[in-house]
């Protein structure tokens, strides 16, 4: 039997080598030099280094702040992509249903895309100023005695709210886009065998936007974790007390603000490690459920 051989070119690695050059660049020479510090105790000023083995790792883990973090993140994180997926979900379903101004309507919900996290968190700490912010004053005129500057729970219920609000227009472009890619035999076959609207939902469409709704998660849990900062840095600043700072704006303000060096390269080693047991454990366990 006779062997083809094809000849090898350089061209396919020429066109591949600048986006493996940006990645080592911007991110595997940057999460290297954060593990080799998570194992230096440094100055303030980067003049001297000890090598300290697991120190920062050991004091990192014993710390209540940084626990306290770590649970706001997972509650955060949970919060944010449950919410707004559900949101984003609902709104898909509605205007994928009107008829009339549907473009208008689309527009309208697809604008918040367009705003970065730093004005997302603006714009909240706008509407929750207690001077002129009239979500402020309209959550005290129901009796709710809301003060997100010194009570933990307001500032939380903040942070969440305005990080929903930016990412439900993403989620509901890709929901949209999926309910429109269902084709018509299978809804109108759907009509015909059950008359109720809720029952097709979740017996027939539902399941067919299963691979989405999976997208979503992963790509929303991520958002959640890293993307946010510029909202809680805004809004909250991590306040009262460090309740609302995540674990990427903790290594933030351990790392740039507090100058230890050493413990904040810890705390992003610890955070890369969580967010990949959290990809294994999506991709392992939930996708097995996913019908493509």
């Amino acid at each position: 039997m006779k062997r083809v051989q094809f000849e090898h070119s350089a061209v396919p690695y020429l066109f591949v080598a600048p986006q493996i050059l940006i990645i080592s660049i911007f991110f595997l020479w940057p999460a290297a030099q954060a593990v080799y510090q998570s194992f230096l105790l440094e100055d303030a000023f980067g003049m001297s280094s000890q090598f300290v083995w697991f120190r920062n790792f050991e004091d990192v883990l014993s710390s209540a702040s940084w626990s306290r973090s770590a649970i706001f993140t997972v509650i955060f994180s949970v919060a944010v992509a449950v919410i707004s997926i559900t949101i984003s979900l609902f709104l898909a379903v509605r205007a994928d249903e009107v008829i009339r101004g549907a473009k208008s309507y689309r527009t309208l919900l697809m604008w918040g895309y367009a705003v970065a996290p730093p004005v997302a968190g603006l714009l909240g700490n706008m509407m929750f100023n207690p001077l002129m912010g009239d979500l402020y004053k309209a959550f005290n005129s129901f009796g709710f005695e809301f003060n997100h500057i010194q009570n933990a729970n307001d500032a939380a219920f903040v942070v969440i709210l305005i990080a929903v609000w930016k990412q439900v227009s993403v989620n509901f472009i890709f929901f949209l886009s999926g309910l429109q890619g269902i084709p018509k035999s299978v809804q109108e076959a759907a009509t015909l065998d059950c008359k109720s609207a809720e029952r097709r939902f979740w017996t027939i469409t539902f399941p067919l936007l299963a691979p989405t709704t999976f997208f979503l998660l992963v790509i929303n849990l991520t958002y959640a974790f890293f993307e946010t900062f510029g909202i809680i840095d805004v809004s909250t600043k991590g306040s009262p007390g460090g309740a609302t700072a995540t674990l990427v704006y903790k290594v933030y303000v351990d790392g740039f603000i507090g100058a230890d060096l050493g413990g904040s390269s810890a705390q992003s080693v610890l955070l890369m490690i969580m967010v990949s047991i959290l990809t294994v454990f999506q991709f392992r366990f939930i996708e097995r459920k996913v019908h493509y």
